[in-house]
């Protein structure tokens, strides 16, 4: 890692995960496959933060570690990139445990549950089912029919709110890093 960290893949280690990696990573890598339009890919990075968007409007008093797990929910793309889900799938156990060691170590390395609780998990997989149906709509070429085949059409919720239009890998990244700063700082 840049930090100068060496993550062990098959065996990560709470103490080797550094937010400031993490905030790089998921910076640079790009959701939909990087088909989408714009100058700019749409990162993983610019995804959890419109995810922890929407998981705040969906539950206004979550305390803020659940907040961060919401803006963590993909960290572990920052080692393994973001595989679409069709593809995680056929893929399945071997990928499937590497992701899961990796998220872990994450949530350890930031005192969050090593486990989301079923709940929890059930609140932030709706908010990130919202997020995809207006990325899949705004900037990756579904058709809102086609969208909602897939994702549902999201209820109580605009496209005009949550906004996804690709942000400069840079400034994905600073806005990652001020977003769990904040959610840090407010655990404390």
């Amino acid at each position: 890692m840049l930090s100068g960290r060496r993550l062990d893949l098959l065996d990560p280690s709470p103490l080797d995960v550094e937010i400031s990696d993490i905030a790089h990573g998921l910076a640079r890598v790009a959701r939909w496959n990087g088909q989408t339009v714009g100058d700019n890919a749409f990162s993983v990075a610019q995804h959890s933060l419109l995810v922890d968007d929407i998981f705040a409007a969906l539950s206004k008093d979550a305390p803020n570690q659940w907040r961060m797990m919401s803006l963590l929910h993909d960290a572990a793309e920052y080692v393994i990139g973001d595989m679409i889900s069709p593809f995680k799938a056929v893929m399945g156990g071997d990928y499937k445990l590497v992701e899961h060691r990796l998220q872990t170590a994450i949530h350890l390395r930031f005192g969050l549950p090593a486990e989301t609780p079923l709940k929890l998990k059930k609140l932030i997989k709706k908010a990130d089912t919202i997020a995809a149906y207006f990325e899949a709509t705004g900037i990756a070429g579904f058709s809102q029919t086609e969208a909602a085949k897939i994702f549902g059409r999201p209820s109580g919720f605009s496209p005009e709110t949550f906004p996804v239009t690709p942000l400069a890998t840079t400034i994905a990244q600073q806005r990652f890093l001020e977003r769990f700063k904040q959610l840090d700082g407010d655990q404390n």
